[in-house]
């Protein structure tokens, strides 16, 4: 391993632990020449699957993609960094673990949803509505109405309801 600060093609391994979430080494290395310390990670290679777009093009499985699109329905949500990064990984190893060389982008969709319901109903609902190509207004309150069936409010402190359901008005913030 070069040492990142001078260059040099001697470094030798202090110490070596896993990471907090078992997917990872982390290397503690010094430079034999400049004695700088610095930290290497080692992750095993795993060969995901294709992914099969909707209109038949066939792209490479994109973790950045996958964390991109979770990150971006959370954005501003009061969800737990450690969180986001559970659903990811629990992703990641399920895509990991089909057999199949090609999956539909399809699948993979509904898999996302189904963690970004477990974290974040607003979450899910934006994923949702970018995913499925909402066109209406309708199309949101199928989705919302459906979710509050399978996740009320009242189990999550974090979340107010998504629509009311007895039809009262909510109080502008200003009163």
């Amino acid at each position: 391993m070069w040492c990142p600060f001078c260059n040099h093609t001697d470094t030798k391994v202090v110490d070596s632990r896993l990471t907090g979430d078992g997917m990872q080494i982390r290397r503690r290395r010094q430079c034999s020449s400049c004695a700088t310390r610095f930290n290497t990670y080692e992750a095993p290679e795993l060969k995901a699957p294709r992914i099969i777009k909707s209109n038949g093009a066939r792209e490479a499985f994109s973790e950045e993609k996958l964390r991109n699109g979770m990150l971006r329905a959370l954005e501003k949500r009061p969800v737990e960094t450690r969180e986001v990064e559970r659903s990811i990984r629990a992703l990641l190893r399920e895509i990991r673990s089909v057999e199949d060389a090609e999956i539909p982008s399809s699948l993979l969709g509904e898999w996302v949803m189904r963690e970004l319901s477990r974290l974040d109903q607003v979450a899910y609902v934006r994923f949702a509505s970018v995913y499925k190509r909402f066109e209406d207004v309708q199309a949101f309150r199928d989705v919302i109405e459906r979710l509050e069936r399978q996740h009320p409010a009242d189990k999550d402190q974090r979340q107010g309801s998504l629509l009311d359901m007895q039809g009262r008005r909510r109080k502008p913030r200003n009163q």
